[in-house]
């Protein structure tokens, strides 16, 4: 998992930083907290961590020294975790951060929705900025979205509570059964798009659509592409995920 191999390469860091202080290393402050932040950096990179966790390396430790030097309070730093964890509940595990539509995606999913009645799912709803307005447009139209993440799901609750054709939800979204859907939205990370395709692969309905705002499904050729200009400056990728003519995931 993404977290332990963030704390390994950590302990690792310190691993060294303290054995170079046996050996004499004249590291203090400043110095040692950039050093520690290298290390772990290296060690990141060695256990095969993903790019972007060696900048989180790089920096932790020096900004955890810088903000020791202001004398803030240490309430507020508990505040401050308790704020991002209840909006980032999962996102070590399922490497998703929180990403919320803007409101050209949005008319952009409009016009991709079926002109009959259908239901959506909003797969990782955030606050329910896409749903909002979809469900204002299409009155006849069903809307669930699905959110794991405490804080997002309490602004969405709030926000959702005059929308009587929106199904909000606090859960996991693996868990729900796809074959409900005509259209399924994620916006989620490059990540678990090979899950999704999977899960979509083998539960959506033959005549249903998957929309990934900005991350496309490796191996997997969209019906067509939503350029960003047209979808609020991301590209929008469409499916049909039980059509034979898809090609197959690879690797």
């Amino acid at each position: 998992m993404p977290l332990i191999r963030f704390v390994l390469a950590q302990l690792l860091g310190w691993a060294l930083i303290f054995a170079a202080l046996k050996l004499g290393a004249p590291l203090t402050g400043l110095a040692l907290a950039i050093g520690q932040g290298a290390l772990a950096a290296l060690a990141s990179r060695a256990l095969h961590s993903a790019r972007w966790w060696h900048v989180i390396h790089l920096g932790f430790t020096p900004l955890v020294w810088a903000s020791s030097q202001l004398g803030i309070s240490a309430g507020w730093y508990l505040a401050a975790f308790a704020v991002l964890a209840l909006f980032y509940w999962t996102s070590f595990r399922t490497q998703v951060p929180l990403f919320l539509t803007n409101a050209p995606t949005a008319r952009a999913v409009l016009d991709l929705l079926p002109r009959r009645p259908a239901r959506v799912l909003d797969a990782g709803a955030g606050t329910g900025s896409l749903l909002r307005p979809l469900a204002a447009a299409r009155p006849d139209c069903h809307f669930v979205g699905i959110e794991a993440a405490p804080g997002p799901w309490l602004i969405g609750r709030l926000l959702a509570a005059r929308s009587p054709n929106i199904d909000w939800q606090r859960g996991d979204f693996w868990a729900d059964d796809w074959g409900a859907y005509d259209l399924i939205y994620t916006f989620l990370s490059p990540v678990p798009m090979p899950e999704v395709w999977a899960k979509a692969q083998r539960e959506m309905r033959a005549d249903a659509r998957l929309v990934s705002n900005s991350f496309a499904v490796p191996g997997a050729q969209p019906d067509f592409v939503v350029p960003a200009t047209d979808a609020g400056g991301r590209e929008l990728y469409v499916y049909s995920p039980t059509t034979k003519r898809k090609a197959p995931i690879k690797g």
